[in-house]
């Protein structure tokens, strides 16, 4: 049976939601992304897991009460995807990078693309997957896609 690992950029979820005012269930997405590419390829696939990659957000030193709200809310989000069937969450950083013309703080998401890049990479180079699809509008995960495609995956860009 095909083997489907469906990966998932937080950030670009959260732009989403805040664009057009909605919540994304993961656990239906993923079913839905698993049947859409089981009805386009013609087989029955096996979803293997989501792994979703996003970071806590930042929290100064003493956080705000703002802050320390967010970070509650973002934590029991991840702990409601842990309890999802074949779900992980990963982790990366939110680094603040100082003011912005207008005094707006700037924060700049670190290592959630390169673990979403060898996590693709690697799964698809031990051939434990044979389809990939991917819900980001990251363009630095190109290479990683081409590498997976290069070992025979069928990689798919999952629009939400």
């Amino acid at each position: 049976m095909a083997r489907l690992t469906i990966f998932v950029d937080g950030g670009y979820i959260a732009k989403l939601g805040m664009t057009f005012n909605t919540w994304v269930d993961i656990g239906k997405l993923s079913a839905k992304i698993r049947d859409e590419i089981a009805q386009s390829t013609f087989e029955p696939l096996d979803l293997t897991r989501t792994d979703y990659y996003d970071c806590l957000p930042y929290q100064s030193n003493p956080p705000t009460t703002e802050e320390a709200h967010r970070l509650s809310q973002k934590r029991r989000f991840f702990s409601a995807l842990r309890k999802l069937p074949k779900c992980t969450v990963r982790e990366g950083r939110l680094m603040y990078r100082g003011l912005d013309t207008d005094g707006e703080r700037i924060f700049q998401q670190k290592r959630v693309d390169l673990m979403i890049g060898l996590d693709f990479a690697l799964l698809a180079a031990k051939h434990q997957i044979t389809h990939a699809a991917v819900v980001s509008g990251d363009s630095d995960l190109l290479p990683a896609f081409e590498v997976a495609q290069a070992e025979g995956v069928v990689v798919c860009l999952a629009q939400v």
